[in-house]
């Protein structure tokens, strides 16, 4: 096994960070957690007055957290420009259904970079870049592949994204390593366990584990011991199963951390929280435009009304207001990382391609341009350099053949480290960060400034949207694969 403990001795020694990321030999493992549709809100360290979420506080406060942090507004084009460090449209991804989830088979993954470094990848829960053979995980880098289909278990749309037939959150099937497995138990625990499993045969060898959680992505549906605390409480069930949901997962976190002590590799692997864009809009009963905590939830044991939270912003999951698009971003690196600090620069997530392959010590070599940067010098260095930069959102999602030019300046946003422009009105982010008054009046060159880079920016990517003339496939690939294994060799129980 690999002995991390170079890195705490080197800290004793009183070496800089700097001095112990250049001294450090060991290739760092790196586990990628990412929960769907949570947002930034629903964490106990981020004031939330109801969640419960100890481990999720613990990896805020012992490591760093990235308070302005900005995913995309909705499921596979946040994991289009994770996954490629570039933006969703300049990957084909559009949509989150009818072929326009599909990630540009051109695109040179995390798992392709990380490979010649030395790196096992493994992915874990779900996917949502394509259901199709060469848009699955195992022809784009992954070595071990443990996924559900489509968007969510159960799911099913037109063309070919669909997971398998009358799937459900309890007693699962996923697809592992090519052949589905039959499960028991809450669809989170045994993502949680297949990534422990796989680490453990792996943990000799740096590796890379890009888990992601369906939770708490609808339908609603937590293990009762989880809900009930809500329900006993008044809030409604949708409410309580999305927050029981949560609180599972950060029980499960809690659980990995304990075995990644217990296996001795805290010291030398990078555990990285964050959702895929902002909180829902079902989880937490606010209507999506409104997005602000003045929705009543229930009551309490005194009469008092629960309301909804959302962090004083405006805008949920598929708006590009803040609330829309900023995640939590915690990274734990014990022995590298000071404890217990808060960058508040503005970044995105189509740093984390860059990010990872810097500290994985794996050059950045890919077929796209990637867009994002590195945020090892935030995580690393004492005073670090950074230049503002423009980062560009659209919530994309139009119509079935329509014509994406008809949504060029509708459902867009721009975002440096002090403004927001959503579409006409200019948002003071610093002095405002509810998006309360448009201050275009105000800062007008600013205003023009954000809308020239973005029309420079959609008109680039453009003839990137590859996936908007895609006939729809006849076949659900999950569905026929599913039933010709099922009438063949069944479905067996999976194994740890």
């Amino acid at each position: 096994m690999r002995k991390p403990s170079i890195f705490r001795a080197i800290l004793a020694g009183g070496m800089s960070l700097i001095g112990v990321a250049m001294a450090a030999t060991e290739k760092p493992n790196i586990i990628f957690i990412m929960t769907d549709d949570q947002g930034y809100p629903v964490v106990g360290a981020h004031g939330h007055p109801w969640i419960k979420t100890p481990h999720m506080d613990e990896m805020h406060d012992q490591g760093i957290r990235f308070d302005r942090f900005m995913m995309g507004s909705t499921c596979a084009p946040s994991r289009a420009g994770i996954m490629a460090g570039v933006h969703s449209i300049r990957n084909g991804v559009t949509h989150t259904i009818y072929e326009r989830e599909r990630l540009n088979l051109e695109a040179t993954t995390i798992p392709e970079v990380l490979k010649p470094a030395g790196y096992v990848s493994g992915v874990f829960g779900k996917w949502h870049l394509g259901d199709e053979a060469p848009y699955q995980p195992e022809n784009r880098g992954f070595d071990e592949v443990f996924i559900h289909g489509a968007g969510g278990i159960g799911q099913a749309y037109k063309g070919s994204c669909a997971d398998v037939p009358r799937n459900s959150y309890f007693d699962p099937v996923f697809k592992h390593n090519g052949t589905f497995v039959k499960t028991k138990g809450f669809c989170t625990d045994i993502l949680f366990q297949a990534t422990l499993s796989w680490i453990e045969k792996v943990k000799d060898r740096p590796f890379f584990a890009y888990l992601c959680t369906n939770a708490p992505h609808s339908p609603f549906v937590a293990p009762p011991k989880y809900s009930k605390r809500f329900e006993d409480r008044g809030f409604n069930p949708k409410v309580a199963a999305f927050y029981g949901m949560i609180e599972n997962i950060d029980d499960n976190i809690g659980l990995m951390l304990e075995q990644l002590e217990k296996w001795d590799l805290m010291d030398n692997t990078i555990v990285i929280f964050t959702s895929d864009n902002g909180m829902t809009t079902g989880g937490c009963g606010m209507r999506k435009k409104q997005g602000r905590p003045q929705v009543k939830l229930g009551e309490d044991e005194n009469g008092d009304a629960m309301m909804s939270y959302n962090a004083d912003m405006k805008g949920l999951k598929s708006t590009v207001d803040e609330g829309g698009v900023r995640v939590p971003f915690f990274v734990r690196w014990d022995g590298m990382i000071k404890e217990g600090r808060t960058v508040d620069t503005v970044v995105s997530y189509l740093d984390i391609l860059p990010t990872l392959a810097d500290l994985a010590g794996a050059e950045l070599k890919g077929k796209q341009d990637f867009e994002g940067r590195s945020l090892k010098p935030l995580l690393l260095e004492k005073d670090p350099s950074w230049t503002d930069r423009f980062l560009f959102q659209h919530v994309t999602r139009w119509d079935l053949r329509d014509d994406p030019d008809k949504w060029k300046w509708k459902n867009y946003s721009v975002r440096n480290q002090r403004f927001r422009l959503v579409e006409d009105a200019l948002f003071d982010m610093q002095n405002d960060p509810s998006q309360n008054v448009d201050v275009s009046d105000k800062f007008p060159e600013v205003a023009s400034e954000m809308k020239k880079a973005y029309e420079k920016f959609w008109d680039d990517a453009r003839p990137l949207m590859i996936n908007e003339d895609v006939p729809l496939a006849k076949e659900k690939p999950f569905h026929v694969d599913y039933n010709k294994q099922k009438e063949t060799i069944g479905i067996p129980l999976w194994k740890k």
